[in-house]
């Protein structure tokens, strides 16, 4: 209760509400929203890596959250990444399964050249990380979490919330099923259904859901692998389906829809 009592009224009630969404978690979105919002506040991360199963053999499986472009799961082979999840499941294995930060740039972990991929060029901008797991009393499947940041340190603030988080970081990927490797990177799902209220297709329900969370044309072109040229042309036929004229309209009717929510 240490911790919790040196917080302040504010951050007390800012660490309710991420605890409340990650419970809410239920899907890819869901998550790559949660850990895009308030947690970045706490564990600021451009990536976040997750991997679980046997870490004494080849039976590993991992899953990739990050909005950088083509840093995605379905883009890593796993017979590259494998050495490092070793590496990293040892060390934190001999530190006596406790939150780790490192400084060492992410790129320094890995020696071998595996990693010539999106993932592996990302790492190089990556200056510091956090790991943490849990461990698996039952059976042989541990989880690890990893978490790289451009940050050149993540300070002791990080380490606690990472001790807290971790629980319900757990929960929210253990109720996300495994991700269909999409054609793109960038998509996070499969298109959602159509809005039936106003007739937005898959793609531009999916744009809107970026809007709604502040994303600008770059960002939401980044996550979704096209241009933001591209992204503002759906705007344009978002708004005439709305009969709206700019984002802030566009937002506003679609969450006083009967459908929203």
């Amino acid at each position: 209760m240490g911790f919790f009592s040196s917080l302040s009224a504010d951050h007390l009630q800012r660490y309710a509400r991420i605890i409340q969404e990650g419970v809410a978690v239920r899907g890819h979105l869901d998550l790559f929203r949660w850990l895009q919002g308030e947690v970045q506040h706490y564990l600021p991360h451009e990536i976040m890596l997750a991997a679980w199963g046997d870490f004494g053999s080849n039976f590993i499986r991992h899953d990739i959250v990050s909005a950088l472009p083509g840093v995605r799961t379905a883009h890593l082979e796993p017979e590259g990444l494998s050495p490092l999840l070793r590496k990293l499941y040892n060390r934190w294995d001999e530190l006596g399964r406790m939150a780790y930060a490192s400084s060492v740039r992410a790129d320094a972990l890995y020696e071998d050249g595996d990693l010539q991929c999106s993932f592996g060029a990302a790492l190089q901008g990556m200056h510091s990380s956090l790991m943490h797991g849990i461990s698996d009393k039952r059976g042989r499947h541990d989880c690890l979490y990893v978490i790289f940041s451009s940050k050149d340190e993540l300070d002791s603030s990080t380490l606690s919330a990472m001790e807290i988080l971790l629980p319900y970081l757990d929960t929210a990927l253990r109720r996300v099923a495994p991700l269909p490797y999409p054609a793109c990177g960038g998509r996070l799902l499969v298109d959602p259904p159509e809005c039936e209220d106003y007739g937005l297709s898959g793609r531009e329900s999916e744009i809107m859901d970026w809007v709604k969370m502040g994303k600008t044309n770059a960002e939401i072109g980044s996550i979704l692998c096209i241009s933001s040229f591209t992204v503002k042309n759906h705007l344009q036929h978002i708004f005439k389906k709305l009969d709206v004229y700019n984002r802030i309209q566009a937002v506003s009717k679609i969450e006083r829809s009967p459908s929203h929510g």
